[in-house]
Formats: C-alpha cells, structure tokens, sequence
C-alpha cells in the first residue's frame, strides 16, 4: 500500500534550499541546567547543609572506628608517637578533605555533578579528547555548555586543547586514568561496607569477651546482607529516614572526644603543632612512613562526597563539613589520643574501649547504624559514577533504577549491586580483619584522590585558566601528598593491598573491551552509511511498499542512513507510512531539559514522511517509559513539520533571518492570504496524519549486530571482539530493555559487522 500527499501549496519541492543540514552539531546544543541546591536563600541553604550531614558523611565520619588501630597494628612503641600520629590525622583532614576537596575540587563540577567522569566529561566538551568521534567544531562554541573557545592571548589554554586534540596517547591516556578512578571508587564501595560493620560489630567484644573473631565476621555478614538488599530503596528513602543518625553520631563522637580530653590529658592539644609530625618521622624512620598506610583511613569518603555533589550545593556542603563535620570528627581523634596516652595497651580497640561505660550501648548500636547508613550512601556514589561510565558508552549495559524523583544522580543497579554484595561478605568472610581490609581500602582511597588531582589540574589550565603559580603549587602540594601516602600503603601489597588492583583490573579490562568494540563499531557504520539523498533510489530498486503505523529505526549514528537500513529493505521491502531513523545521544552534561530532547531533519522528498531523529539525554537522565517517549516524540514531530514549512516559505521570500516558529506574515513571505490558508490546512493534514499512524501502532526496529574480528586481525583482537565482547553483550542487559522498548512491539534485523 502507497500512501501519498500532494506537497504544501505555494512550494516547489524540486528547489533545494540552502540550509546547512546540522543536526550532528546542533545534537550538542541544549540549554543551561542549574543542578539542585543552585538557587535559594539562607533558609535553603542551612536546610541543605543539615541534609548533606546525613547523606555524604557517613564514610568520613565512621573512621575514627578503625583508623587509629590501624595505624598501629604492632602496638604503640613510645607515647610521643601518638601526638605524631593525632598531628598527622589533623592536617591530612584539613589539607585533603577541607582544602583540596571542599574548597577546590567541589568547583570543577560538570552543571552540578562530581567524580572522576563528571571532569572527563568536563574536559572532553573544552578539548575533543572523547575516543568515539561525535564531536565537531561546533561544540565548543555553543553558549549552552558555558565555555569558551581558548582566545590568542591564552596562549597556554590553546596550546593544552591542541595537544589534547592531537594526540592519540594523551586521549586513551585520559580515558585509562578516567576508568581506573571508576574502578577504584567501585572497589572502595565494596570495602566500605566490609571494613565499617565489621568495626562497628567488633565493639561488642568488650561486653562479650567470649565472642571469638568468627563469630564477629559471622554477625557481620547478615548485617551486609541486609545493607545490601535496601540500597534498591536508595539514599533518598534510606538515608534521609536515618539522617538523624547521623548527626547524632556526630555530637556522640564530639562529646566523647571532649571527656577523654579533659578527663585523660588536655595536653595532646600540643599536636597541632607540625612539629611533632617531624619528630614521628624521625624517631620511627621507616616504620613511621609504614604507618601512613593507616593514617589515611582517616579521609575515607572524601571522594564519595565529591561524588554526590549534585545533591546539594557547593556552599551547603561548605557550610557543614567545616561546622560539623571537621570539629566533630577532629575532636573524636584528640580524645581518643587523650585516652590512649593513658592506656596504650588498647590501641586495638580504641574507639569502643574509650567510650564512657553508660554511653557504651547507645554509642554501639548507633555505631552500627551509622556503618549501614555510611555505606549505602557511599554505594549511592559509586552507581552514580558507573550510570555516567554507561551512558557515555565506556560500560556494558545494565538496568539503571532510579531511586529518588527529587535527585537524578541517586541510582541503583541491581546487577552491580549483587556483585559487589557478594564481593564484599567474601572480603569480610577471608579478611576477617579491619587491617588487612584498610591495606586494601587505602590503596583505593589514595588512587583516586591522586586521579582526581591530575584531572582538576588539567581543568584549572584548560577550563578555569588560573594563574600559572597557583596551578603549579595545587599541583605539587597534592600530588606530592598522595605520592607520600600511595608509596606506604604500597608496602603492604601482600598484606591486602592487592585485592583493590586485582578488582580494577577486571573491572578496567571489562570497560575497555566495550569501549573498543563500541568506538570501532561506530567506525564501521560511518563508513557504511548510505547518503540521505540515496534514500529514494533505495525504495525504488527493491520496490518497497508503505504500510500502516510509525517506524523506528535505531542506530548509534547520527547522520546518514545506517547500513541496517538496505538490510531491512532488502529482506523486509516495506516501510512504515511515518518512518525514523533514531539517535539516543548521551551529551557529557548531566541533564538535556525535555523541550530539548528531539531534534529532526527530513530524510528524502517530503511525500516519503522519513525523518531523523535525536533523542538527547544527560548522563544523568533516564530514559522515558515508552507510553510517554512516544508522547513526546509525536508532538516534536508535529511542530517540527510546522516549523519546517514556516522556514521554507519564508526561505522562498527571501527572509533566511525569521525564526522558523514565527506565525506566517502573507505580506513578509510575498504569498497571498489563500495559500496562507491553504498550507496552514495541510499542516493540520500531516499533524492528524502523525497522529492516525501513532494510533495504529509504533514499531521499533534495532540491528541485532554481530560483531567479530576481521580476518587478518591478530589473536588478542579476536579474542577480545569474538568471545570477550560477544559474552558481555549475550549475558548483559540488551539495548531494548534499557531503551524500555515493549517486546511486542519490537523487531530485530541482523548484520555483521567484521571490525
């Protein structure tokens, strides 16, 4: 069956107009998005800065239960060693979590997102540094993203963009660091878990001293159960029902602190003098610089609260690590140094041995609370980072569940989260230990922050453009900081360390065989598209009829007909009366607004009602249920043949200037008052027509590629393409489950593509 149209009254539709077809550029065009906590007064402000205590904190706020014992796991030697220690602990809070983290790091947000993605994704929209090419000239100079092309008189911001642009190396070199950063968050969501309920649980051994230490582990793991199986509720359900908790730990922690100092020795105040760090180190040499390993337990988090940034606001979290946070956790440590400088043979057990006996219960059972509560926002951080990873195409396909309607960036991937449970009760269960799992745990929390700190240096020279001294000493003083720290726990490699190297490396190998596959697949399909303009030579050779109903088409490219097209054709000849080719893009901004989502052009003659078609999201957005995606997409639809119209008849009177949604002027496009009329009655035609074919049925049609290595490729490659890739994409998620598409209404086609 051939369904046709005459064309609109008063235009040629053999002229071709002169408009440059840039749908590949405008794809990245959208508009500004304030991320939550952006605007509001004081009142909103000091209401967010009390939430963030609850949600983000937590991890920081639980390492006094095992940063200490971990410092010394060979006991206290000299007494003077623990003012090194508390001096220690006092200046590496201030300096990574306060100075670098809060006052620094928090502003090189992407619209409101953090992590180690978040800046990749800030970079790649100032430098063309992402390794599948869907970027143009024309990304960097829309208003939208809120940069600016580097100008002559910055020469170095120019000369950093070009490198970054031309050079292959420093591209996969970005990507590598990008993904191991990932990779280490994931391994510290899953030792955060393990080490704090394992800490918190261990303190019931001063009330029950015949609990031996499998009895521990093994109260433990139903614990872990437990905190696994909500985080499908997430930290906006969890979290927030529990936030009082938290802060109720604080002041617990800030008032035990208090009464060891006065009761025990007021005098380890002394410790904020530096010098007593230099004479840690010179009296312990090596062994001192061993202990580092443990001291940087005391920062565990810091990286999850950069992560959950866009909850809340820069200043909101400002306002409340140094209020609460910082004294409370500050003063916990001096009064357990108070304590210890008192009674050194229970360093093991600090935390707990130094809690007044009538605050022992409720501090135990809050403990416990509060390990549960810092562990699934700490999970909540590491889901939003890898829900980035995916959308950016550098992770297999998972479900992706969103848990709050209030915050996008609160996520739960069921998939990962079973994994990284069952890793984390194995870890519990062979460790047994919180030394050997904080070995593991620090070299997780130490690479990140290192990786974090080479991606915001690049964004201070490419981005911000600060002052050449002021990047150069942010540069060296923290980078020399976590080499310091990186070198120590690396010493305890055997001892556990290990484990988080072993899990990234899995992890890393995973993302770049799907990253690879991906980007050589989009490489396939550029070079085997098929010219809009071919489109109707196309249906004329194999005789292709138009049924009934609206079609669409999916495909990675966002130009061109895909090589899955003539297949279709070719097995199939028949098309859909209304038929799409359709993009999702994923833009490296956090949110694209709904009146933004769809972009259109028309594909052939007018009378064939082929069009393609964007759908852009952030890396943060989720896509809509298929009821409400054809909703949207069908409105877009009729108001972009309205606008087209609108173009070309001001086009043919000369006026390329009028925006297309302008109401038709008779007098400004030179046609008369009944063509007017004439075409505003086709308009309403198409638009009814869109809206019949919609109602008889969409059908959505997607590539069921194969792909495998060429022939003469070598054995790694195929090994990686013909068994790695082919098993991730057999067992993981397929794409119509995560587009949400309706089984019944889905039809495959095959191809191959031999990369």
């Amino acid at each position: 069956m051939s369904l046709e149209v005459e064309n609109p009254p008063g235009i040629e539709t053999t002229r071709q107009l002169k408009r440059q077809d840039s749908l590949y550029g405008d794809a990245e065009k959208v508009s500004s998005f304030k991320h939550h906590g952006s605007e509001g007064g004081w009142s909103r402000l000091l209401h967010l800065a009390f939430q963030s205590v609850g949600i983000i904190y937590g991890d920081v706020g639980t390492s006094p239960l095992y940063a200490i014992s971990s410092t010394f796991p060979d006991g206290i030697k000299n007494n003077d060693d623990l003012l090194g220690v508390l001096s220690l602990i006092l200046y590496t809070l201030i300096l990574i979590p306060m100075v670098k983290y809060v006052f620094i790091v928090l502003y090189a947000d992407d619209n409101g997102d953090g992590g180690t993605f978040a800046l990749y994704s800030l970079i790649s929209r100032h430098a063309k540094v992402r390794l599948i090419p869907n970027q143009q000239a024309e990304d960097a100079m829309v208003s939208n993203y809120g940069i600016e092309a580097p100008s002559s008189q910055l020469r170095r911001a120019q000369w950093l963009k070009q490198k970054l642009e031309s050079s292959k190396a420093a591209k996969i070199g970005l990507f590598t660091i990008t993904i191991l950063g990932t990779s280490m968050v994931m391994g510290d969501g899953t030792l955060t878990p393990a080490i704090s309920v394992l800490s918190a649980v261990s303190g019931i051994r001063e009330k029950v001293p015949s609990l031996t230490e499998t009895q521990v582990v093994w109260i433990s793991v139903p614990i872990l159960f437990v905190l696994f199986s909500v985080q499908r509720y997430g930290t906006d359900k969890v979290g927030y029902s529990f936030a009082p908790i938290i802060t109720v730990w604080f002041f617990l922690i800030a008032g035990i602190g208090v009464y060891n100092l006065i009761v025990h020795e007021i005098g380890v105040l002394r410790a904020f003098n530096p010098m007593y760090i230099v004479d840690y180190f010179r009296r312990n040499g090596k062994e001192g610089w061993v202990s580092l390993g443990g001291v940087i337990l005391c920062v565990t988090g810091t990286e999850g609260m950069y992560a959950d940034l866009s909850h809340f606001s820069i200043k909101a979290i400002q306002i409340s690590f140094s209020t609460v946070l910082l004294p409370s956790v500050a003063l916990c440590y001096i009064g357990q140094t108070a304590y210890l400088r008192k009674f050194p043979e229970s360093v093991a057990d600090t935390f707990f041995r130094s809690i007044p006996e009538l605050m022992f219960w409720p501090t135990f059972i809050i403990a416990i609370l509060s390990a549960i509560i810092a562990s699934q926002a700490m999970l909540s951080g590491a889901f939003a980072i890898l829900s980035k990873a995916l959308s950016l195409g550098c992770f297999p396909s998972v479900q992706v569940i969103h848990t709050s309607k209030s915050y996008a960036g609160q996520v739960y991937i069921p998939e990962v989260n079973f994994l990284m449970g069952l890793a984390s009760i194995i870890v519990t269960i062979t460790f047994r230990t919180t030394t050997e799992i904080g070995n593991a745990y620090g070299i997780c929390v130490v690479t990140v922050f290192s990786i974090t700190t080479h991606l915001t240096t690049i964004v201070m020279l490419l981005v911000w453009r600060k002052k050449f001294i002021f990047i150069l000493l942010f540069y060296v003083v923290f980078s020399s900081i976590e080499l310091i720290y990186l070198s120590s726990i690396l010493t305890k490699f055997v001892q556990g360390g290990y484990l988080p190297f072993c899990f990234s490396l899995v992890l890393m190998a995973l993302m770049i065989t799907w990253h690879y596959v991906q980007v050589m697949k989009y490489w396939y399909e550029l070079d085997h598209i098929v010219p809009a303009d071919d489109v109707t030579a196309l249906l004329e050779k194999h005789e292709v009829r138009r049924i009934p109903g609206v079609g669409l088409l999916y495909s990675d490219l966002v130009q061109g007909i895909p090589p899955v097209f003539p297949r279709l054709v070719q097995r199939i000849p028949s098309v859909h009366s209304v038929f799409l080719f359709m993009s999702i893009k994923h833009l490296p901004i956090p949110h694209v607004a709904p009146v933004e989502r769809f972009l259109f052009r028309q594909v052939g003659p007018r009378e064939h009602r082929m069009f393609r078609c964007v759908a852009r999201y952030g890396y943060s957005d989720m896509l809509e249920e298929s009821v409400l995606f054809k909703g949207f997409l069908s409105e877009r639809l009729k108001m972009f043949i309205q606008e087209e119209v609108v173009f070309e008849m001001n086009s043919t009177a000369g006026d390329t200037q009028t925006s297309p949604d302008e109401v038709i002027d008779p007098e400004v496009c030179g046609h008369d008052e009944n063509i007017t009329s004439d075409l505003a009655l086709w308009v309403e035609k198409e638009k009814q027509l869109i809206d019949t074919e919609m109602e008889r049925g969409v059908v959505y049609l997607m590539g069921e590629t194969n792909v495998i290595a060429g022939p003469k490729s070598s054995a790694a490659k195929k090994i990686v393409v013909d068994y790695v890739y082919t098993f991730l994409r057999k067992n993981l998620m397929e794409g119509e489950k995560v587009l949400s598409i309706p089984k019944d209404q889905l039809l495959k086609v095959g191809i191959t593509y031999e990369i």
